[in-house]
């Protein structure tokens, strides 16, 4: 296994790129890389069903060769490697240097050779065309300032004939919980209220057929949308905020301008709307998810 870096020029604070919003974007997840790292057997549970779907979609099975793009901490990289086996590979990317290195490290430690590791803007792959079988993209897409050239770069990743699915966050009326935080964090940060379609939102993607006609723009064929219901169950609302508080980067992001007794009172503010959730046998925040598969022309 092999992590490569970025180039220096592109790190956080170099110069003279320091002001690119993909270096804010990368140093944030690198601060939220341990969190959600720690958190792996958490969201794992949670996206199990819909990850399943993801890659079945793709068609990965045995001997394939996989991109992961916008891979995180590799906990479904480490499930489509053991599904590829050992005639198979992952080559998983991220953004963020520091939890690719977490996701290296949960492949070592689960014994694990046949992945690689490549810190790469999703936008710009920097990889060999037609060279995978395969790609996926697990809640990373709509984080995209531009999603449809991330789709151009996974179409021209891919093999003639070769697959693709993306998940990605619905409507907002469908993921209560992401509005709720969202708006409660800018309404304490004093900021407008949360414009669900913005770029790299994480409700970006959720406005209907959006996805399909990203999908066609960039040449997929075949494409089709599937909408998964993803409850996420926990002991109560104040577990589920303790997850967020440690893995979730674009809450961090806003309510890190507040003083402490500042975020204190976001933070309860939002453990109180989201109590609504709970239930006789714990806390559910309903979510729902798309999604996205494709696949690249065969006469290409």
């Amino acid at each position: 296994m092999k992590t490569t870096p970025l180039c220096a020029s592109n790190l956080p604070g170099a110069s003279p790129m320091a002001d690119d919003p993909k270096n804010t974007t990368r140093a944030q997840w690198d601060r939220a890389a341990p969190g959600w790292n720690a958190h792996g057997a958490l969201i794992g549970a949670w996206l199990a069903r819909a990850t399943e779907g993801m890659l079945g979609m793709a068609g990965i099975g045995t001997g394939s060769r996989v991109l992961d793009v916008a891979a995180g901490a590799g906990e479904q990289t480490l499930m489509i490697a053991r599904r590829v086996g050992r005639s198979g590979s992952v080559l998983a990317t991220d953004l963020s240097p520091a939890i690719l290195a977490l996701a290296e490290d949960n492949a070592l430690s689960a014994g694990l050779s046949n992945v690689q590791f490549q810190v790469a803007d999703g936008e710009d792959l920097q990889v060999e065309p037609a060279s995978f079988d395969a790609v996926v993209c697990r809640l990373g897409l709509m984080l995209f300032g531009d999603p449809l050239q991330g789709l151009v770069e996974m179409h021209r990743a891919l093999r003639p004939g070769g697959p693709v699915c993306t998940m990605v966050f619905s409507q907002p009326q469908h993921n209560p919980c992401i509005t709720i935080l969202m708006s409660t964090a800018l309404q304490h940060a004093g900021l407008p209220a949360p414009n669900p379609g913005a770029p790299g939102s994480l409700l970006s993607l959720g406005r209907p057929g959006l996805t399909d006609e990203l999908f066609a723009a960039a040449g997929f064929q075949d494409v089709a949308t599937t909408r998964l219901d993803a409850p996420f169950r926990m002991p109560s609302a104040k577990a589920y905020l303790d997850f967020v508080r440690t893995s979730a980067s674009p809450i961090q992001q806003i309510l890190a301008r507040l003083d402490e007794p500042s975020r204190k009172r976001a933070w309860a503010e939002m453990e109180e709307k989201l109590s609504i959730y709970a239930t006789p046998w714990g806390w559910e925040g309903p979510n729902e998810l798309l999604l996205t598969a494709g696949r690249r022309n065969a006469l290409e």
